[in-house]
């Protein structure tokens, strides 16, 4: 046998040809050419994002101190004054005369550096002013400043302003924590590299309430914890890394951070944020709302504003670093030098968008009968597909490129013996299971990911 030499992701333009050619994200209005950093999840692309979300919402919730809730996306528009995104959320923004590009000025680095435009290489710019990167939308009738209202930058204060409600419904004693999955928006000045950084995009945010003195504590609980969690779904450790933020870098709210760090084909960029955001929220959303959120530790007789640990995570953004942590090309060299080259998205069967695909060998009736109803009873336990079309190695190879760890073959034997060959995605070993141990055989092996 061949050598088999891996090659890794380079660069996104590869794995934005294979999101559009096999139904993982398609360019959102693309009949009309498009709108710009807006995408859509296609058939895979929607199923691996829920698998993600799904898998986030298990590591949070099935903790026995930690509830959900999903809260709306448009709020009271005080809320947005309370924790300082109507007057502080904003970035410095920059104009090219000569191009006429617009960019963030403290992100670019020819603009840091030489106070030159990145695009056209110009001096002639203007001077950065601020700009509020929430959208602003109406409520009512009527359009005028006392109906204006902000599609949420954050689905973090919904945990805030429902704190209360939280903790008395469920009883909860402090620690304690609420999460959260839901739609944010930001009017980004420079959005772009696929669906890294994007206007419209899916938050999973976790606050944690803690005693005050206990943070530091839960602050370190916090980054082992979702650190655990990247290991378990297969990430290579060499790809991550923790950002301590400097004192520059902290947000207003923030009494220490650091970024869990991905080694994208860009670079290493944000992957999550791990926050100790101290008493800032509930503080400040007592004092704009006049509600008394304070707790009251019935053990020790005291009442103290809770201390917030945050773990913030952004699901699309997370979608990409799974996807760009999974591609490898398998390739191998015959005599004549000639190169075959295997696709492999090795995702985690829990993410996999198909947990098996079924093959029958031939279009034969006889065949495709068994097929199609084996995958109606695998789909019962799993995301199955059936697909007849083209040679079985070219039916593999796609089911290798799109993540699929498992796929079972229905041959002629099958006629005879009532069993399967199951080919393994990462090993390419294929072994004889029967029909009727085939959904314990699959979900034996999965679980041994």
């Amino acid at each position: 046998m061949s050598e088999v030499t891996v090659r890794r992701l380079t660069d996104l333009a590869t794995l934005v040809s294979l999101s559009k050619r096999r139904g993982f994200v398609f360019q959102s209005s693309e009949i009309y050419g498009g709108l710009s950093s807006c995408w859509d999840y296609g058939p895979l692309g929607s199923q691996l994002k829920l698998n993600v979300k799904q898998a986030w919402w298990r590591a949070m919730t099935r903790r026995r101190e930690i509830c959900g809730i999903d809260a709306a996306i448009l709020m009271h528009p005080t809320v947005w004054k309370a924790s300082g995104h109507v007057d502080g959320f904003s970035d410095p923004l920059v104009d090219c005369k000569d191009c006429k590009t617009r960019f963030r000025a403290d992100n670019t680095e020819s603009y840091l550096n030489h106070q030159k435009c990145p695009n056209c290489g110009s001096k002639n710019l203007s001077e950065p002013r601020q700009f509020n990167l929430m959208f602003k939308t109406h409520m009512g009738p009527v359009e005028d400043q006392g109906s204006v209202i902000y599609l949420r930058p954050e689905t973090a204060q919904g945990h805030f302003v429902n704190f209360q409600n939280c903790q008395v419904t469920t009883r909860y004693k402090i620690p304690f924590g609420i999460a959260a999955i839901g739609k944010s928006f930001r009017n980004e000045i420079t959005p772009g590299n696929f669906i890294f950084r994007t206007r419209e995009f899916e938050q999973m945010e976790m606050q944690y309430f803690v005693k005050p003195g206990t943070d530091e504590k839960w602050f370190d609980t916090w980054k082992e914890l979702r650190f655990c969690f990247y290991k378990k779904y297969g990430f290579r450790m060499e790809n991550l890394r923790f950002h301590p933020h400097g004192p520059t870098e902290l947000a207003h709210y923030a009494k220490a951070a650091v970024d869990v760090q991905y080694l994208f084909p860009i670079g290493w960029s944000e992957l999550e944020g791990i926050h100790n955001r101290s008493d800032f929220d509930l503080t400040q959303h007592s004092k704009f709302s006049g509600k008394n959120l304070e707790y009251f530790d019935e053990a020790n007789k005291e009442k103290f504003v809770p201390y917030v640990i945050e773990t913030a995570v952004g699901c699309d953004r997370l979608v990409l670093a799974f996807l760009c942590d999974a591609y490898r090309e398998e390739v191998t060299k015959d005599d004549k030098g000639q190169e075959d080259i295997r696709v492999v998205l090795g995702l985690h069967p829990e993410l996999a968008p198909v947990k098996v695909a079924v093959l029958p060998l031939s279009k034969k009736e006889e065949l495709t009968n068994i097929a199609e109803k084996l995958r109606d009873d695998l789909s019962l336990d799993m995301e199955a597909e059936y697909d007849e079309s083209a040679s079985i190695g070219k039916r593999y190879r796609r089911q290798d490129e799109i993540g699929t760890p498992f796929c079972v073959t229905v041959d002629f034997e099958t006629l005879n013996d009532q069993a399967v060959t199951v080919r393994h995605r990462d090993t390419m070993k294929q072994e004889r299971v029967a029909i009727s141990q085939l959904t314990q055989y699959l979900q034996a092996k999965m679980k041994e990911f």
